[in-house]
């Protein structure tokens, strides 16, 4: 079976990008896969130091095994000054090409104003230099404190349209999970630090 992971790069507790990406993982399990959200906020991770191992490193091996063992990863941040969140910044800094190389990767964007362009881009550059496959379609809640409401605790995006968008991505990651990779891109060739 196909395993599903997403990373929630908000630390909120009614976070947009949360309710987004669970909306992705439920879309995700109707699709046949058993999944996994990874909240960041529930993880214990100091800023990376690189002359540590991640197990001296809070829960810095908790974080590896479960990208490890995922078969798909949907990257989900909020928009900051333009780009992904520090804290999912921070946790992609702890994995490398053991991680990543060869799997398929879903993007996901969350935005107070308009459609998060800049920092899908920037977590797309970060999955080519680790040899992820990126799915082509990427997911973004634009103007989320206006579709997104949470009701008893839970998320829910309240726009038909977005929530297909996201819904989408769901099916994507499963349908592509085990896509066969491209060769390794020019980019991950000059990423030196990432063998470190």
């Amino acid at each position: 079976m196909t395993h599903v992971l997403a990373i929630c790069g908000s630390r909120r507790d009614e976070s947009y990008t949360r309710a987004a990406l669970e909306t992705a993982l439920d879309e995700a399990a109707q699709a046949g896969a058993s999944t996994e959200l990874l909240d960041l906020r529930t993880l214990d991770l100091p800023p990376l130091d690189a002359d540590l191992a991640a197990d001296e490193q809070g829960d810095g091996a908790r974080l590896l095994a479960a990208v490890d063992g995922a078969d798909a990863v949907v990257l989900g941040t909020p928009v900051y000054h333009g780009s992904y969140s520090g804290v999912l910044k921070n946790a992609l800094d702890y994995c490398g090409f053991d991680e990543f190389e060869g799997k398929t990767v879903g993007l996901l964007g969350v935005a107070g104003g308009s459609f998060p362009v800049t920092a899908l881009e920037h977590l797309r550059s970060v999955c080519r230099a680790l040899n992820c496959w990126v799915v082509p379609h990427q997911a973004a809640v634009p103007g989320a404190y206006r579709h997104v409401t949470y009701d008893g605790g839970e998320g829910r995006i309240t726009d038909e349209d977005l929530a297909e968008r996201v819904r989408v991505l769901g099916r994507r990651v499963v349908q592509y999970a085990t896509i066969e990779p491209d060769p390794e891109t020019f980019e991950a060739g000059e990423n030196v630090g990432a063998g470190d």
